[in-house]
């Protein structure tokens, strides 16, 4: 599975994105093209090696004049309205209404009534629209980014002098996790947290097993002792994990509802293996195959739900086939199939549905095993007749 993880050591902002992601492959000439797919004029973008001893890219967007109306219903209707692809258009506007409901939420306004002058109108909508592109062109399986940076200090904006981060950037931050970063500067604009906080799907640590490519995405400022780029890495990561804990102490009731949370949490399979353990106590080995995505949920569960006091995981590999329900008539009456095919498309195995054996068994009065024969039969011949 491809994955994108950014790296947010010195920060993030829209053209960071947008520079990270051309270092990393996002053909210039093919972004200048997607983005004349827009109905604006008045701009250009440049390309320029970024400022520092570490190979980067800087993307500059040089505004000749503001549009007209900069307000958030026109930028939004705007882009719905470009010929940009379909996937490009509805990741520019989630993101684009991320954005106007935070800044709508600390200025106390509909989101409607949000203008763009802080940021700049075509600034944010090149920025935005570039990353968008740029997922696009990349088809990222999944998106990640490391916890983002905050610092303090102020920044000058239309309403006088604010904290940072600016009002709106700590909006789109809640829920995110954050870690320190001692200089006083806004490194974090609402651009880039709105674009990463509509697509990263979790804030932490590298998921990357193998990585295939890096970028580099600088920014504009200039901050002593650190280097003002933001790191991309493109890789395929870990599929699942498996995560384990060994529980000797806890009513065996409970186990019914810690599966039901762990599946809630996006576990994709449970098991509980009957085990020895030291001080010669019989235990209970319960094991979560899980997506990355889903560690941290699933982990959270096992040590808020159980009586563990630690885990352990590690990443794993899996095969499987791809799976569909038919149902087909049978002399029972509708019966729904479990179809399992190979990356060519064929069938090879099809296996009759427990609930609906049992349900048969229970009303026909007959045993389940005879019923469930017969039905595997017919599931061997729906597997005969695709060979």
């Amino acid at each position: 599975m491809a994955i994108a993880y950014f790296d947010c050591n010195s920060g993030v902002a829209g053209d960071m994105v947008l520079g990270a992601l051309v270092d990393a492959g996002l053909p210039f000439k093919y972004l200048k093209e997607q983005l004349s797919r827009l109905p604006l004029k008045a701009y250009e973008v440049k390309r320029v090696k970024g400022s520092s001893s570490i190979r980067g890219t800087n993307i500059q967007v040089i505004v000749k004049h503001e549009p007209k109306s900069d307000d958030y219903r026109s930028l939004d209707s705007m882009i719905a309205k470009s010929k940009l692809s379909k996937n490009v258009r509805e990741l520019s506007r989630a993101i684009f209404e991320k954005l106007a409901k935070a800044e709508a939420k600390v200025h106390g306004i509909s989101v409607n009534r949000v203008h763009f002058h802080e940021v700049g109108a075509v600034d944010s909508v090149i920025d935005i629209v570039g990353a968008a592109i740029g997922f696009d062109h990349f088809g990222f399986d999944a998106v990640y980014s490391s916890p983002l940076p905050m610092t303090r200090g102020r920044v000058k904006t239309m309403h006088g002098m604010l904290p940072v981060p600016a009002p709106a950037t700590l909006e789109l931050l809640k829920g995110i996790p954050v870690e320190p970063f001692p200089i006083k500067e806004e490194i974090v604009t609402p651009t880039g947290a709105a674009i990463l906080t509509t697509t990263a799907e979790h804030f932490g640590e590298c998921p990357i097993q193998v990585i295939k490519k890096t970028g580099y995405g600088f920014g504009d400022k200039r901050i002593p002792g650190i280097t003002n780029a933001l790191r991309l890495i493109i890789g395929e990561g870990f599929p699942v994990v498996v995560v384990q804990a060994n529980i000797d102490d806890m009513n065996p009731q409970v186990f019914d509802h810690v599966i039901d949370c762990l599946f809630s949490a996006g576990a994709v399979d449970v098991d509980l293996s009957n085990i020895q353990m030291k001080k010669n106590r019989p235990a209970v080995c319960l094991s979560v195959m899980t997506p990355w995505s889903a560690k941290d949920r699933v982990i959270e569960v096992l040590l808020g739900e159980t009586s563990t006091f630690g885990v352990r995981y590690w990443p794993v590999e899996r095969k499987v086939l791809t799976r569909k329900l038919i149902a087909k008539r049978t002399k029972f009456g509708e019966v729904s199939f479990k179809i399992g095919c190979d990356v060519d498309g064929r069938i090879l195995k099809v296996v009759p549905e427990y609930d609906d054996v049992k349900r048969i068994a229970r009303k026909s009065k007959k045993p389940l095993v005879d019923i469930l024969r017969e039905l595997e039969a017919k599931g061997a011949e729906l597997v005969g007749n695709k060979h």
